[in-house]
C-alpha cells in the first residue's frame, strides 16, 4: 500500500474528525510536487471528488463539503490530512486518499471509514 489513510470512525452529526494519509517511501520522493485529493464512496453511490491540493497547496472542494472541510498537507511528514468539522449524516462513506503526480502516475489508499449517526 503506497498511501495509508487513517482516522476514521465513527462521530454524531455536528461532530469533526482528522483524516490523515502517510505515504510510503516508495513514492515519498516525488509526494511535494504531486496533487493530492480525499474522494469519498457512500453506501450504493459512486465514488466522488471531495477535495483536493496541488504542489502548490491551491485547495480546492465540491459543493457539498465547502466550508465544512479542509484538506491540508505537511510535506516535510508526507502526509495530507482531511479536517471535517460540522458532519451530518449524508458525510457517511468511505474516504481514500489519492496521490497523482507530474508523469500521470496515481496512487489510491486503502480507504477509512467515517460514520455519522447518532
Amino acid at each position: 500500500v503506497q498511501l495509508q489513510a487513517s482516522g476514521g470512525g465513527l462521530v454524531q452529526p455536528g461532530g469533526s474528525l482528522r483524516l490523515s494519509c502517510l505515504a510510503s517511501r516508495a513514492i515519498s520522493s516525488f509526494f511535494n510536487p504531486s496533487t493530492l485529493s480525499w474522494y469519498r464512496q457512500a453506501p450504493g453511490k459512486q465514488r466522488e471528488l471531495v477535495a483536493t491540493i496541488t504542489g502548490g497547496s491551491m485547495s480546492s472542494y465540491s459543493d457539498s463539503v465547502k466550508g465544512r472541510l479542509t484538506i491540508s498537507r505537511d510535506n516535510a511528514k508526507k502526509t495530507v490530512y482531511l479536517q471535517m468539522n460540522s458532519l451530518n449524516l449524508e458525510d457517511t462513506a468511505v474516504y481514500y486518499c489519492h496521490l497523482s503526480s507530474r508523469w500521470g502516475s496515481e496512487y489510491w489508499g486503502q480507504g477509512t471509514l467515517v460514520t455519522v449517526s447518532s
